[in-house]
């Protein structure tokens, strides 16, 4: 049972968030994109894409949590709880394949140092996409700042990325630093006009790393971060053009972990993640194809109607889309 004390902070916490989307929402009204003059075939739609990453979470766990948020997304999209991360098991080299779709043999990313990484051959799926579209407005929100900041050059989200906002979620808080990094896309989706979006969110993962476990706290933790889901949709949708816009929204996690918090392992709860794709050029219904970490920046590169060139060596595929 959850104590009362949990229970108002949670509140207090969902209450803070609310105010500050609100003001984020008031302060970027008169500077969002103009109204949508009426409905658009699809194929004459603009393709957006926001990726979603959750740090931490077991499929299995967050099937058991109240994500209503989630769940939605779920009923119009393509849903598969088998998908395999890397070898091993940490976020480091996890987040560097979800990003750049290739494995660690060729990012070079072992561990979360981040030592003998090769992301001037193999980009983050933002970065690659200014390369080849520069045009193309990209942008991302993390709270765990070595995918933004490592000592000396070349860190995961590189500064070629028009928008990066990093927050310290060891300073902040974890659950404050996922509010800070939803603020900030959700200001900048009522502000701007971005082609494609990465949001990290850290506190499932801290938290069950802090508690040593999979318990009520790490639940929480993944409520929570429905909550944030919601409130990017939200913003998605009240965008004045989005109707004239074909959005693709991709949610998916770098690891599982064991049942005292851990991971790093060979088992299958460690190594067993999730992809969730979901927008109106989604087949609709479960994966039926074997699905890895590194089908999701092909995923998001492919919607935005960019074929993968042989000579960049992808590990990935396409998943969900029609």
């Amino acid at each position: 049972m959850k104590s009362n004390r949990k229970s108002n902070r949670t509140r207090a916490i969902l209450q803070s968030i609310s105010v500050a989307i609100i003001a984020f929402g008031v302060l970027g009204c008169d500077q969002a994109p103009a109204k949508s003059s009426g409905p658009v075939a699809l194929e004459n739609r603009t393709p957006k894409v926001l990726l979603i990453g959750i740090d931490g979470v077991r499929p299995d766990v967050l099937a058991e949590v109240s994500t209503p948020n989630i769940d939605a997304l779920k009923e119009k999209g393509a849903f598969t709880d088998r998908t395999r991360t890397t070898v091993p098991s940490v976020s480091g080299p996890s987040w560097s394949s979800m990003l750049t779709g290739v494995w660690p043999d060729k990012h070079g990313v072992m561990d979360n140092q981040f030592d003998g990484r090769r992301y001037d051959k193999y980009p983050d799926f933002l970065t690659r996409l200014e390369f080849l579209q520069p045009e193309m407005s990209t942008f991302a929100a993390v709270d765990w700042l070595p995918l933004m900041q490592i000592d000396g050059d070349a860190p995961t989200i590189s500064p070629t990325v028009d928008v990066r906002i990093s927050i310290n979620g060891y300073v902040t808080g974890w659950a404050e630093g996922d509010l800070q990094v939803t603020s900030a896309a959700v200001s900048h989706l009522n502000e701007a006009d971005p082609d494609a979006l990465f949001v990290y969110l850290g506190n499932p993962d801290e938290t069950s790393h802090q508690h040593n476990s999979i318990g009520a706290e790490y639940r929480e933790a993944i409520a929570l971060s429905d909550y944030h889901v919601g409130l990017l949709v939200d913003a998605i949708q009240a965008r004045k053009t989005f109707h004239e816009e074909n959005w693709l929204i991709l949610i998916s996690t770098d690891h599982g972990r064991r049942a005292d918090g851990g991971h790093g392992g060979l088992s299958a709860i460690e190594m067993t993640t999730f992809i969730l794709a979901s927008g109106p050029a989604v087949q609709i219904g479960s994966v039926d194809q074997d699905t890895f970490i590194v089908d999701v920046a092909v995923t998001a590169l492919t919607h935005l109607g960019i074929t993968p060139d042989p000579a960049w060596e992808l590990d990935g595929r396409a998943v969900g889309l029609r």
